[in-house]
């Protein structure tokens, strides 16, 4: 029988249209699975729920860690009316309407109000300015939402007014709770569910790579397409063969792409070639530019093996050309040999830190002139002022070095730029200067 257009819809049967992670949702503290460390009875956010103080939040975390389930939790267990509102689909001027909205009710019952804004991060700086007079003012506690690193993308101003709580990447254990948890429910609720083993739930917790609502969808789908299959019990088997998808990567490229980054970096300086080769790994699989990795490696190749290993560049700039030449997926294998001999060669920043000291003294000295006898003098007059007098021609010297000669400005006479280090072949570098500077052990 087809519904009548303006017959009233029962709140049951709708209840089975919303998403089973939607369904899940926490209304208290206690519900909140793998947050122990902010949700724990007697901590700050517990005894400010308790006493409806709560302050200015800034939830920070990955997708599906429960930063939305925090704030929901937040507006069933305070007497604060509670405003959502998402910065995707949202603006000021609505920002404002909510504020006035909140002064009238403040006025009117008395009643706080808890914005919750989803994706922060959305709001530019400028933007973001819009909330900080009516936060400073307490017309409004705003509880703002982000998977960005809060000190790049919250406004400084906003973020020194809200108490920052970071929400960590679910554990597979607090995953396969949730998992258990909804399952239970919806068996409580009257839904005839096919069994799930324990090898199902530890394969969706895997493939949710921390995400708890990508759990739960997964967990949906998985349990929807059983029921129409007429699975009494699901198999692990038949639901990899129907569901290829190895998981999320948890690479979001305008933050983890730095983060990754660093530590392949931080990976070959410590000259652990399997981290360095896990994290290379990580960024590809998560779609980072090869182009971007490679420019690293070039730079790392000076900066921190410099002429430790002068190879090491020769190896790089080969690798980016036979990248340039092969692509992908090849192009990984001369990647990943660049990626290794950077950390499994001696490492020195002799150069790098010669090149920084260079570079401050030409500020500290920029009227330095070189001495007159490194000067040409293709005149007269200049060779009777002096130009190129006394200058020594070192292959007519014994070993090709002029002992002795200054060569820099005679502000910088004696300075030393260039130390070198007694690792990889920098060692005989170390030593040749040693002895052309007069300084070998006699």
């Amino acid at each position: 029988m087809m519904r009548d257009l303006f017959e009233s819809v029962d709140m049951a049967e709708m209840e089975d249209v919303r998403p089973l992670a939607e369904r899940q949702r926490p209304i208290r503290l206690d519900d909140l699975v793998g947050q122990d460390s902010i949700t724990r009875s007697g901590g700050f956010l517990a005894e400010a729920i308790s006493k409806d103080r709560v302050p200015s939040l800034i939830l920070c975390g990955p997708p599906g860690c429960g930063k939305t389930s925090l704030a929901t939790v937040i507006s069933h267990q305070t007497r604060a009316h509670f405003e959502p509102f998402s910065a995707v689909l949202g603006g000021v001027k609505d920002v404002r309407r909510i504020v006035e909205d909140a002064q009238k009710r403040r006025m009117r019952t008395g009643q706080r109000t808890i914005l919750f804004v989803d994706e922060i991060h959305r709001f530019n700086k400028a933007q973001q300015d819009a909330f900080l007079p009516h936060v400073e003012n307490g017309e409004i506690t705003l509880i703002g939402a982000t998977t960005e690193n809060p000190s790049f993308s919250i406004n400084s101003a906003l973020l020194s007014r809200c108490k920052t709580l970071v929400l960590s990447p679910l554990e597979p254990e607090s995953v396969r709770e949730l998992l258990t948890r909804a399952l239970q429910e919806e068996r409580e609720e009257g839904r005839d569910l096919p069994d799930c083993p324990e090898e199902v739930l530890n394969w969706i917790a895997h493939c949710a790579g921390g995400d708890g609502r990508r759990a739960l969808s997964l967990l949906d789908e998985i349990v929807q397409w059983a029921v129409h299959t007429g699975m009494a019990v699901l198999d692990l088997e038949q639901i990899q063969s129907e569901w290829t998808d190895g998981g999320p990567m948890n690479y979001d490229r305008s933050e983890a792409h730095y983060d990754f980054a660093s530590a392949l970096i931080k990976s070959m300086r410590g000259s652990d070639p399997d981290a360095s080769l896990f994290y290379m790994c990580r960024m590809l699989e998560g779609g980072e530019d090869p182009l971007f990795l490679l420019r690293r490696l070039v730079i790392f190749a000076s900066e921190d093996i410099g002429m430790a290993d002068p190879r090491a560049l020769q190896v790089v700039t080969a690798a980016l050309q036979a990248f340039q030449f092969v692509g992908l997926p090849e192009g990984a294998i001369p990647l990943a040999q660049a990626v290794v001999h950077c950390a499994t060669s001696p490492k020195s920043n002799g150069s790098y830190k010669g090149l920084r000291q260079a570079q401050r003294a030409v500020r500290d000295y920029p009227l330095a002139a070189p001495p007159k006898h490194l000067l040409n003098a293709p005149t007269s007059w200049m060779k009777k002022e002096g130009y190129g007098k006394g200058y020594r021609y070192p292959h007519d010297e014994e070993g090709g070095v002029a002992r002795g000669v200054t060569y820099l400005p005679d502000e910088l006479a004696g300075k030393r730029f260039y130390e070198p280090t007694e690792r990889g072949y920098e060692a005989y570098v170390r030593e040749r200067l040693r002895d052309w500077r007069g300084e070998a052990d006699s």
